[in-house]
């Protein structure tokens, strides 16, 4: 024993006063026992799953707990741990433990046993977790991709009604060009044959094909 411990028990006569020195102050009396006991065994009663607490952490607590109040000479049942169990955990448990009562016999499942099969869904229901993530991931790119392409689109219409007008105003430019050949064509031959210096009369001696600026007499 340590030096501590041996200071504890040296001025003891006998074996057996030096085992009830160390079982008193390890142990605790009578009394103590009893006191620990039935606050061992309240904290049991009140279990239940703390906010944001996994199951192995449920596991590691209510294991401690049950150790120590069987360390007291107290006794549970199987069917008794595992009901205990099953309604300690929170709501969102709720479809497995179900599912677990229906179809396991709690009076021969070990709690080790049960745990376990609670630790599998869990892992089952974070990788579900993980899925739905990246499927909610893929649908948000895809969306802003689909709000990103309709905002690009009234520029596009806009663009394609800009070439469009500016189509119509080429069309009425070429029209107006077509115009001005056909009265070129229309009037202009009338212009010239009016010019014509055959058609002319001398002022001052009324010959024809000159005007008298140009006449020679």
């Amino acid at each position: 024993m340590n030096s501590d411990e041996f200071f504890r028990v040296s001025q003891c006569k006998s074996a057996k006063e030096m085992w009830d020195t160390l079982d008193v102050t390890h142990e605790g009396s009578n009394e103590v026992k009893i006191a620990r006991k039935h606050n061992l065994i309240q904290e049991y009663e009140m279990f239940r799953m703390l906010k944001g607490e996994t199951i192995a952490e449920v596991q590691k607590r209510f294991t401690h707990v049950i150790n120590h109040l069987m360390s007291l000479e107290k006794t549970f049942e199987k069917e008794e741990l595992n009901i205990k169990i099953l309604k300690c955990l929170d709501r969102s448990w709720q479809p497995k433990v179900t599912t677990i009562s229906e179809l396991k016999d709690l009076t021969s499942l070990s709690m080790a046993y049960l745990f376990g099969k609670l630790r599998e869904h869990k892992l089952e229901m974070n990788r579900l977790n993980v899925e739905e993530s990246e499927e909610k991931h893929v649908r948000s790119i895809a969306l802003k991709a689909v709000k990103h392409k309709s905002k690009q689109e009234p520029s596009d219409e806009s663009d394609e009604e800009n070439l469009s007008l500016l189509s119509r105003n080429f069309s009425k430019f070429l029209k107006r060009n077509r115009n001005k050949d056909t009265n070129k064509e229309r009037y202009g031959n009338k212009i010239s044959n009016y010019f014509n210096s055959n058609n002319y009369t001398c002022f001052g001696y009324g010959e024809q094909g000159h005007i008298k600026a140009d006449c020679k007499k």
